[in-house]
């Protein structure tokens, strides 16, 4: 490979400087100066040259944030100075106390100058910058150890992998917060509700479950946020006297401070800026709860100094907590479009957070038995912001006599299909996938899907119409549309409600295993289903085997063999299938035997980009031989195919002496099957 010329070296350089002088004014000025097609096209500029010239990434590069190599642990790291928590106040009187002690111990009686800051709810991390580069980052843990952050903490786009300017100290160890904004927070919630998984309580939990991810490449999906707060260790530099001072200083080097942060002569000034950070919270892009005071003068500080946790110049000033009593009228059981089961408390109307509140979510039925929740009871209900009303705990001393447990019910709510929880999981969920109301558009839209049958032009906006206007009911339904009914829709005119109708007629010719994919059966994927097909080969024996034998077959377990059974169980399901059966859904009968597949017993891995084919093309490929395609690569592996910008499976594959081939190789082998 060519030597990169002085001329690249410049332009790579030049490219790293714009991109970060765009994020600086993006996420610290907020004040973006060109647009995100603009930058898209800046990014992907330099991503280019750094895959010609690998040799010239750096670790402060731009694109380096997308994550890094799994973890399997965290290490420890111990704080060059201790991370300190704070003392807390929950009334004006406490404070006013906090500042005439501070006046006591320096000897005045003159208004002390404080800086005030939102106290964010989020997780505190300490960043160390040497000669301007980030090189550790950790959490407080015990606030004299904590854990390893640094690959996590380079995926957050607000964290600076390099400072800005040139006058900072050579070593610099900054304190801040990591948090999730609301809207962020928000959109994961609906996005894990949407997959069926469990969600998180609030910003606080979900920025710590990020942030404590072993794949950074989980933490970079999150949208996680830092503000800087404080300063830790720092090495031949100099900082401002104050500590608002600092903050600018901060600020002018690329690492974000709090916007809300402002200067207050005296502790009336104080309590002003509490009392308007309360009235602001609801609207703030973050959680808060509470605001922190900081006496503004390093040199102050240092005259107060600390006691065993905590700096005597510092204190915590909490909100209320958003909480009310309330009693538990009623527990009903909501089916979710995926088939979840949550349960949700009906109760006395309370106003609480800024709004009256007459129901509760529970999550889950585990969390209603550990909490021990039942009608009748007297609960504390919380109530913070946009978040969801939840029940906090049970004052059990109220509890009226002959409650009762709650009970997951047997049957769905929605449809009477069985409810299935299984003991590795909190979610229980209605197995009527095909037929159950509460789940018919989600089942519709995955039906009609392209890789399942595909059926053009019944889209989203169509479905929700025809279930809308109860022209379906369930997914065979689809095949009993007419082209006047389909005209009637908004948006369609005769000759697309006729295209449709064709599209409808056209997917009754399809594969086994589209069908079975279409069948929306939980945990059965596009490859599980080919599987499926290949191994059954007909319909009726899949439906008639039990767990045992489907675990015999290779990539299913216990939980996905259960899954299956469930749903061939259900009648409701079993009926389905056969009204789509004599609708006219048809596939080709097998012609190869299994054992006779071309590729039986062969094991494929795929990595790098392919030109030519999808990874998912050259899997569907693969499989309809008879091959096994393996995410990971080992002694067993017979093949690995290589592609561009390879990972570590190829580096693996070398190291094992597994035969590695080229898209070109892999097209040559299935064209010659």
């Amino acid at each position: 490979m060519p030597k990169p010329s002085p001329a690249l070296i410049k332009k790579i350089t030049a490219l790293k400087k714009k991109i970060n002088e765009h994020n600086y004014r993006y996420h610290i000025l907020d004040d973006p100066q060109i647009s995100d097609v603009s930058f898209d096209k800046l990014f992907r500029e330099l991503q280019t040259l750094e895959k010609q010239h690998p040799e010239l990434i750096t670790q402060d590069s731009p694109t380096q944030r997308i994550g890094a190599t799994p973890l399997t642990s965290f290490n420890q790291i111990e704080h060059a100075m201790p991370m300190l928590s704070l003392d807390n106040a929950f009334s004006d009187q406490e404070v006013l106390a906090f500042n005439k002690r501070i006046q006591d111990r320096l000897g005045c009686d003159k208004a002390i100058e404080y800086a005030c800051e939102p106290k964010l709810d989020g997780i505190a991390v300490s960043l160390t910058y040497q000669h301007g580069k980030l090189i550790r980052a950790a959490t407080r843990g015990d606030g004299n150890i904590g854990e390893d952050i640094t690959l996590n903490s380079r995926t957050i786009l607000s964290i600076p992998l390099q400072l800005r300017g040139s006058d900072y100290p050579d070593t610099l160890e900054v304190r801040g917060e990591v948090y999730m904004p609301k809207k962020a927070f928000q959109q994961l919630n609906q996005k894990l509700q949407q997959a069926g998984e469990k969600t998180f309580v609030n910003p606080r939990n979900a920025a710590a479950g990020s942030l404590r991810q072993l794949d950074p490449k989980i933490t970079a999906q999150r949208a996680l946020a830092f503000f800087t707060h404080s300063v830790g260790a720092v090495k031949k530099g100099q900082l401002a006297d104050k500590h608002t001072a600092i903050l600018q200083q901060f600020e002018q080097w690329g690492l974000p401070c709090c916007p809300q942060t402002q200067r207050a002569q005296g502790i009336e000034a104080c309590l002003d800026y509490y009392h308007k950070m309360g009235a602001q919270r609801p609207q703030l892009p973050y959680e808060i709860d509470g605001v922190v005071y900081k006496v503004n003068a390093l040199a102050l500080q240092q005259r107060l100094g600390f006691i065993s946790r905590a700096p005597r110049w510092a204190l915590a000033h909490k909100f209320p907590a958003q909480e009310e009593l309330s009693r538990v009228l009623a527990i009903e059981f909501q089916v979710g479009r995926t088939g979840a089961l949550t349960p949700v408390a009906r109760l006395e109307p309370v106003f609480v957070g800024g709004a009256t509140v007459s129901n509760a979510t529970l999550h889950n039925i585990d969390e209603v038995n550990r909490k021990d929740i039942r009608v009748g009871d007297t609960i504390v209900v919380r109530r913070a912001g946009d978040v969801i009303p939840e029940v906090v705990r049970v004052i059990k001393e109220k509890r009226p006599q002959h409650t009762h447990r709650i009970q997951l019910p047997k049957n769905c709510p929605a449809c009477g299909s069985e409810v299935t929880k299984l003991a590795s999981e909190s979610v229980a969920r209605c197995n009527g996938g095909l037929y159950c109301p509460a789940q018919l558009k989600e089942a519709i839209k995955h039906f009609a899907s392209r890789k399942a049958m595909n059926i053009e032009g019944l889209g989203n906006k169509i479905v929700d119409q025809l279930v809308e206007k109860s022209l379906i009911k369930d997914v065979a339904d689809v095949y009993t549309l007419t082209t006047i009914q389909l005209a009637g829709l908004e948006r369609l005119g005769e000759k697309s409600a006729a295209k449709l109708c064709r599209a409808i007629a056209a997917s009754k010719n399809t594969s086994f295993s589209r069908f079975l994919y279409a069948l929306g059966i939980r945990d059965v994927g596009i490859s599980t289903a080919l599987n499926l097909a290949q191994h059954f080969q007909q319909l009726q024996p899949l439906m008639q085997t039990d767990e045992t034998y489907l675990q015999s077959i290779s990539d299913i377990g216990p939980i996905v063999a259960t899954h299956i059974k469930k749903f061939f169980t259900q009648t409701h399901n079993k009926e389905i299938i056969q009204r789509l059966l004599a609708a006219g859904i048809h596939w080709p009968k097998p012609t190869l035997n299994k054992k006779q597949t071309p590729l039986a017993g062969k094991t494929f891995v795929l990595t790098g980009s392919l030109n030519d084919l999808s990874r998912e093309e050259a899997t569907h490929q693969l499989q309809e031989q008879g091959a096994k395609v393996s995410s990971s690569v080992s002694k067993k592996t017979n093949y690995v195919v290589v592609g561009k910008d390879p990972g570590s499976k190829f580096s693996q594959a070398k190291k094992l002496g597994v035969t590695c081939l080229t898209e070109a190789e892999l097209q040559t082998l299935l064209r010659s099957l």
